[in-house]
């Protein structure tokens, strides 16, 4: 009966069998080696998360802008309020002088009780309502002294108002303060996360953003006539800072923010316009239709309208975007932010 079971091997097929399948195990560990890396799953989350936190980080921008506008408005409030208060006071001195030798010269002629001269640092609403007091001075002094009550009122009022600015001014500077510590939050965490890809990584983000920069030296605008004169000048100004680096809080020369640009290009053509892209949004005309819009009009970005840039006419938007990038043109479409609305000023 015919045996079914294999043959032995002899030790020299067995060697060379297992010499070449370590042959063939190498040879594939070597193409391998030299074929080009799987993807890592983690770069594009890497890439969105930065882009992320420097959204979270112009947004919050636009806050700590409005803050420091608001800040600056106080700032003269509460100087004014004081600046009254003390002239205010001045007067009521030269005044309380006055009253002071009035009554001393009546006291002297035995018309008035020593007691006068307490009421008039003291309580001055009391004794003119003293019926018996008024009944012994004349026209010109009831004058004197009733202005005298009037002005110390106003003094009192001031600085009640004064206080109150100066508490609104503490608090906006606290509010400044956070959003600035937010904000440089953001930007560490975004550098934090840079750090942790290789260097072609880093270098092929980079250069992605030089491409967008240089590109943007190429745009072709088309012949759409501009929105207005003022417009017009406001976006040539704009124009000339294409290039210059995006800084968070700047507005110009040589640096800016998104509503640095736009309100620093509106004033070289000698209109003032809001800070922010909030109050930017309601400064002027709406423009809902983006076919109506005409260079030189504003656009409004982002739900929480946290975003602005110059229309540059065939469908670009001139701004300043972002940290690490410049003033440049750019699709609006490929820009990445939902469009609002425009606004023109006129």
């Amino acid at each position: 009966m015919a045996s079914h079971r294999r043959p032995k091997q002899s030790s020299q097929a067995y060697t060379a069998m297992v010499t070449a399948t370590a042959a063939a195990a190498v040879a594939v560990s070597a193409q391998s080696a030299s074929a080009d890396p799987l993807p890592d799953p983690n770069k594009k989350g890497v890439q969105a998360q930065v882009d992320r936190l420097y959204e979270q980080a112009t947004q919050a921008v636009e806050k700590y802008n409005g803050a420091k506008e608001k800040a600056g408005v106080l700032q003269k409030e509460v100087d004014a309020l004081q600046d009254t208060a003390a002239r205010k006071r001045s007067g009521l001195n030269d005044l309380r002088t006055r009253l002071g030798s009035i009554a001393a010269a009546q006291y002297r002629s035995g018309g008035l009780d020593a007691s006068v001269q307490l009421l008039l640092t003291s309580d001055p609403d009391g004794y003119l309502d003293k019926a018996s007091f008024l009944d012994q001075l004349s026209a010109q002094q009831v004058d004197a002294l009733e202005r005298y009550q009037s002005q110390q009122r106003d003094l009192q009022q001031q600085r009640g108002e004064a206080l109150e600015k100066l508490k609104d001014l503490q608090d906006t500077r606290k509010e400044l303060g956070d959003k600035k510590k937010e904000i440089q939050g953001k930007l560490a965490e975004a550098q934090r996360l840079l750090n942790t890809m290789t260097a072609e990584e880093r270098a092929a983000r980079s250069a992605e953003d030089e491409r967008a920069n240089r590109s943007s030296e190429r745009v072709e605008l088309g012949n759409e006539g501009s929105a207005s004169q003022r417009a017009a000048a406001a976006f040539e100004a704009a124009k000339s800072r294409v290039g210059m680096p995006y800084v968070w809080g700047a507005s110009g020369p040589n640096s800016f923010d998104c509503s640095g640009l736009t309100s620093w290009a509106f004033n070289q053509a000698g209109v003032s316009i809001p800070r922010t892209s909030q109050d930017q949004a309601n400064a002027g005309t709406r423009i809902n239709s983006l076919s109506a819009l005409k260079p030189g009009d504003l656009i409004i970005m982002r739900t929480d309208l946290s975003h602005v840039g110059f229309y540059a006419g065939n469908g670009q938007i001139l701004h300043s975007p972002k940290p690490g990038a410049q003033v440049r043109y750019e699709s609006i479409e490929r820009s990445g932010m939902p469009f609002m609305w425009g606004v023109r000023i006129g």
